[in-house]
């Protein structure tokens, strides 16, 4: 898809070329509030430089490392006309900023891979997640590119109970991170109105086995899929039946894209909506190896086994941290739990596990009981200020510092 044609998708007029300037200034978009999100991409999708989408969340270290980022990138050689100008903030929780080029191609073979994955001609949508995050603005460009509702409400709202209406006659579709899943199946009034989408996507971060088995008892239709920015969002996904029916990997390729995973575990993406490099470099590749590690099943289905860089080597052992939080988490003594490999001079690398301060005190006897050797954290360090964003997100770097400069308590 053209530029002028997405413009004229978002309902902007596009600007003509005639006149302007030979090298178009950038264009910065920090805005959390929807409307006004919204109403400037729009606008600056209908002209003709650069589009960033920042998060207006960053702070000082992220907000200098984009300045220095626009100021490297000012000449943008390689780049081809009209190719990789929308600019995807990705990563950025350790205080660096990186930009994934995308453009209408790209977005445009996200939506309709979705579209031909759930088979859906229109896609309206309740929008409760950030439209700077790519989870979010690909709910919206899922509505904006189909003709379907884009109804963007508060997730303040929604957890206190104020729910939007929907039309009964349309068919709708809601992303949620897993915390906002969580948090609404504490509810028996929002577990009876999520039965009224037809599809619950969930994803930004890893879905533990005892909130995705709550939801199949809710008969909720959940999604589970697998995506980042780098690929305009999902490129796998679980479809409701296969949910409810007893499936929980993160489901097959959608139509658009071709996921793989080589000899060493690592899971990689090819398709149209891969993304042409990061900013201001520029990739003619169309294909992204992550750093995630997966298997895919006989039928094409992909689980995620977590982040390669985040496995721990302590005293010779690796441990994969997923695990030891899923069964933290199981254990029933945590309202929300990470755990991370922090230096150590006996063991290389320390199993810690972190928890948010304030609430109920663990019963740390009780959490360990299904963990045993190398997998048993060494420390459970309470974190004043948990470092988890809006989106789910956790902050590991931040966490590792925490934890390495934390006391806390033995395992």
């Amino acid at each position: 898809m053209e530029r002028p044609e997405l413009a004229r998708r978002l309902g902007a007029v596009p600007v003509a070329a005639s006149g302007a300037p030979r090298r178009p200034a950038a264009t910065v978009i920090a805005e959390d509030r929807p409307a006004a999100f919204m109403a400037a991409l729009a606008r600056a999708v209908a002209g003709r430089g650069p589009v960033f989408v920042a998060d207006p969340a960053w702070g000082a270290g992220q907000r200098a490392a984009f300045d220095d980022l626009l100021g490297a990138g000012r000449a943008t050689a390689g780049a081809a006309p009209g190719r990789g100008w929308l600019m995807l903030p990705s990563g950025g929780t350790g205080g660096g900023v990186k930009f994934a080029r995308h453009d209408g191609e790209t977005i445009a073979a996200a939506v309709g891979g979705f579209c031909g994955h759930f088979g859906l001609a229109r896609v309206n949508a309740v929008g409760v997640l950030p439209l700077h995050h790519v989870s979010g603005l690909m709910a919206w460009m899922r509505c904006a590119l189909t003709g379907g509702i884009y109804l963007p409400w508060s997730w303040g709202d929604l957890k206190e109970g104020r729910r939007p209406e929907l039309a009964a006659k349309e068919t709708w579709v809601l992303s949620l991170v897993p915390t906002q899943l969580q948090r609404l199946l504490e509810r028996p009034g929002a577990v009876v109105w999520l039965r009224r989408f037809e599809i619950i996507l969930v994803g930004g971060g890893p879905v533990w086995p005892e909130l995705v088995e709550a939801a199949a008892r809710a008969q909720l239709p959940l999604a589970l899929g697998y995506g980042m920015t780098e690929t305009a969002a999902m490129v796998t996904a679980l479809r409701p039946g296969e949910f409810l029916a007893g499936a929980r990997s993160s489901g097959s390729a959608l139509p658009h894209a071709q996921v793989t995973v080589d000899a060493d575990g690592v899971v990689t993406v090819a398709g149209a909506s891969v993304c042409r490099g990061y900013y201001p470099a520029w990739s003619e590749a169309r294909e992204f190896r992550t750093e995630d590690l997966g298997v895919l099943d006989a039928a094409g289905r992909l689980t995620v086994l977590g982040r390669r860089d985040a496995i721990i080597n302590t005293g010779g052992e690796k441990v994969r941290p997923e695990e030891v939080e899923q069964a933290l988490r199981a254990s029933g003594e945590f309202s929300d739990v990470a755990v991370v490999g922090v230096p150590d001079a006996e063991w290389g690398q320390a199993v810690v596990a972190c928890y948010p301060a304030g609430g109920r005190v663990p019963d740390l006897a009780r959490a360990v009981v299904a963990l045993a050797g190398p997998m048993k954290p060494k420390r459970f360090v309470a974190i004043a200020d948990w470092p988890r964003n809006a989106q789910g997100k956790l902050n590991r770097a931040a966490l590792r510092g925490l934890a390495g400069a934390g006391d806390g308590h033995p395992g």
